[in-house]
């Protein structure tokens, strides 16, 4: 353990750190909302912007194999046209981060967590409604909003999925142009926590990359679940854990 001294992770501190890299892997194969769990149980690990600096690695490989098995299938032209919105937020968040301490850092995670919960809550009543503009002001909120969300906390997913839905895209096409934004994201926020924020260092580097056979191993369960596991019983445990996981923080 000398080489991940600087944390001293216990033995049940790696067991959570397997389940966060598998969840993360089923994520970004399509598997929908796990990735919310992962948040509050690193923030409790390693605190609050420590921990988005952690996980971040960890998504970035997870992003790879989405991409690897999705990459035919993303809608390019839904990509540029919110990409760029999306860094604005990034760089709000970048700008939050630095002006505040970890507990209010935690409890904006927690916030943010809620609302995106909220938003998946929504998305899912009115999935089967035209409610979602195909615009340019749409697109702008929805990019910025994901930006802040993925930076502050790497919890986009919803955001991003409620545009995508406006967009009225199958399935695989769905999970690819999503698969395609975060790995577009996340590999640009590498520098920011790197050199900004400090989040990321040699010995949380190597952490990431002891999670790397958990990661394939939740990518690989992941394609083959989210055929099988029926979506609306599935969602309801996801976000009860969820939303009980980020009250937590709070505390």
């Amino acid at each position: 353990m000398e080489l991940l001294s600087p944390f001293d992770l216990t033995a049940l501190q790696w067991f959570f750190m397997a389940v966060c890299g598998m969840l993360i892997g089923m994520s970004k194969v399509g598997v929908p909302g796990v990735s919310l769990i992962v948040v509050p149980i690193l923030a409790f690990i390693f605190g609050g912007k420590q921990s988005t600096g952690v996980l971040l690695p960890i998504l970035m490989m997870a992003d790879l194999f989405g991409v690897g098995y999705y990459r035919r299938h993303a809608e390019w032209k839904y990509l540029i046209k919110i990409l760029p919105w999306a860094f604005v937020g990034v760089g709000i968040a970048l700008w939050v981060g630095e002006v505040v301490n970890d507990e209010q850092f935690k409890d904006i995670i927690a916030i943010v967590v809620f609302i995106c919960i909220g938003l998946m809550l929504w998305k899912d009543r009115t999935k089967n409604g035209n409610f979602f503009p195909d615009s340019w002001w749409f697109a702008a909120l929805m990019g910025v909003l994901g930006g802040f969300a993925t930076m502050i906390g790497n919890v986009a997913g919803p955001i991003f999925a409620i545009y995508l839905l406006a967009m009225h895209l199958p399935k695989n096409n769905f999970i690819g142009t999503k698969a395609w934004f975060f790995l577009i994201i996340n590999f640009c926020k590498f520098p920011l926590h790197l050199f900004v924020w400090n989040t990321i260092s040699w010995q949380s580097l190597k952490l990431d990359l002891l999670t790397l056979p958990a990661i394939a191993l939740g990518a690989f369960l992941g394609i083959l679940l989210v055929k099988q596991i029926p979506e609306k019983a599935y969602r309801a445990v996801v976000i009860g854990v969820t939303a009980v996981s980020a009250f937590l923080l709070l505390i």
